[in-house]
């Protein structure tokens, strides 16, 4: 049974030097780095998808809740929708980052994820093909060498012993001289011991030599095999670096939004929205339709006629004791104010009904009752208008004590028909009656 070969024992290592018995491990270790800095790269382009992700989650979340808050609030006309651009440009963005994610994920990382499988091979018995052929090559290239250089060690080691034993020898010999104790045979003795110091000194020292020589002759030949294991592990090590190089440059691509014709867009378009906004266009589309620039029904002269009750609405019925009511004017524009399905503000309301007159119930000729209590034969039958079942379409919360207050998918029974403001008596389930929006309902079919 052959016994492995151990290049270190007995060399006692003097420098750092990669020549150095051993130090070709550092070299070798390099491989198995390689393998782990495959990982690292890895878990980088892992963890900067999930950022991606996130970023993107975060900007679609934002740009819908500032997409109603927006719609809901006040704002108007085209600084409106400069500011809805503002939100429509996190949307887009944030599909890019998701691209960008998708791109890392599907591209790097599985481009690294192959790479790796290829470049390294598990063995068995634990480790990498690559790192035991290494090994192998830098351990059977200084196999020779290091044999030498135990030798040169401990011929080194035998020659400083012999130097060391003369010194003493010659030492003993010229104390004794001084010492008239000692018998000439005595004196002989250490004689001989110096001379024969002398001796093992010129042996060792001959062999120290010699194995030196030796040594030094194998060197190149050490070199030159070394040198040669070592380029492969370079050249290994070459491919991986410019493997890394590559992948990080198709990283940089897939980050690089700067670059990418639909990025650019979205920004050249935000800008032209926002340059869009005119305040001039706004002030104006606020003047006609909440300001000065609505039309008006001005009270005129008008005879009596029979039907004169019919032309009154049910919300100026309702509203009848607030003033007087011009009876017979019919409406020559659109007084009804436009507005968002999503919210109905009840500034435009309350301005809206500061228009509306009426007629003292005690004072009018032609109130529902005459002073003999009988009904008026020109008065509508408000029972007889039908009830219709309809469902809310969104939330509305009254913002008065005569509306009501309901959620999207409620249904609830409508009572009488829309006025010209837009509104509808309704009442609920619960027998709450009141004044709801119109167009927040739908008919149940």
């Amino acid at each position: 049974m052959s016994v492995a070969y151990d290049d270190s024992v007995g060399v006692e290592v003097s420098s750092d030097s990669f020549w150095e018995v051993g130090n070709y491990k550092r070299t070798v270790k390099r491989i198995d780095d390689g393998h782990r800095l495959c990982n690292d790269l890895m878990n980088c382009v892992h963890e900067r998808a999930r950022i991606e992700k996130a970023y993107a989650q975060q900007l679609t979340e934002w740009a819908k809740r500032w997409k109603q808050l927006v719609e809901k609030g006040p704002q108007y006309g085209t600084v409106e929708k400069a500011w809805n651009a503002v939100m429509s440009e996190a949307e887009k963005v944030s599909e890019l980052h998701l691209e960008v994610k998708a791109s890392l994920m599907n591209e790097d990382f599985e481009k690294i994820k192959n790479w790796q499988k290829e470049a390294f091979h598990k063995q068995m018995m634990g480790g990498f093909k690559e790192t035991r052929e290494a090994e192998d090559g830098f351990r059977k290239a200084q196999k020779p060498w290091a044999k030498k250089l135990k030798e040169v060690e401990a011929s080194k080691k035998a020659y400083h012993a012999a130097c060391k034993e003369e010194k003493l020898a010659v030492s003993r010999e010229s104390n004794s001289k001084a010492d008239p104790a000692l018998n000439p045979e005595q004196l002989r003795k250490l004689q001989d011991k110096v001379d024969k110091c002398k001796q093992d000194v010129l042996k060792t020292k001959e062999k120290y030599e010699k194995s030196l020589k030796e040594l030094d002759q194998g060197t190149p030949q050490y070199m030159e095999n070394m040198e040669q294991v070592f380029e492969q592990c370079q050249q290994f090590e070459e491919k991986r670096l410019r493997f890394f190089r590559e992948v990080m440059l198709e990283i940089q691509k897939h980050l690089d939004l700067s670059n990418t014709a639909s990025y650019k867009n979205i920004y050249r378009e935000l800008e032209q929205s926002i340059q869009a906004a005119d305040a001039v266009e706004d002030l104006r589309w606020f003047r006609a339709n909440h300001g000065p620039g609505m039309s008006m029904n001005w009270p005129q002269f008008e005879e009596w006629s029979a039907d004169l009750n019919r032309t009154l609405s049910r919300r100026e019925k309702k509203k009848a004791s607030d003033g007087v009511t011009l009876t017979g004017i019919s409406q020559t524009g659109d007084q009804a104010l436009p507005s968002k399905h999503s919210s109905v503000s009840s500034y435009e309301k309350t301005q809206s009904y500061q228009t509306e007159w009426s007629d003292e119930e005690a004072n009018n000729p032609f109130s529902s009752t005459d002073a003999n209590g009988d009904s008026n034969p020109f008065d509508e039958d408000a029972t007889c208008a039908t009830e219709v079942r309809v469902r809310a379409l969104y939330d509305y919360e009254g913002q008065e004590h005569d509306e009501l207050s309901f959620k999207a998918g409620d249904e609830l029974t409508k009572i009488e028909d829309e006025d010209e403001q837009g509104w509808c008596k309704g009442r609920l389930d619960g027998g709450q009656v009141g004044l709801y929006p119109a167009n927040y309902v739908e008919a149940i079919q």
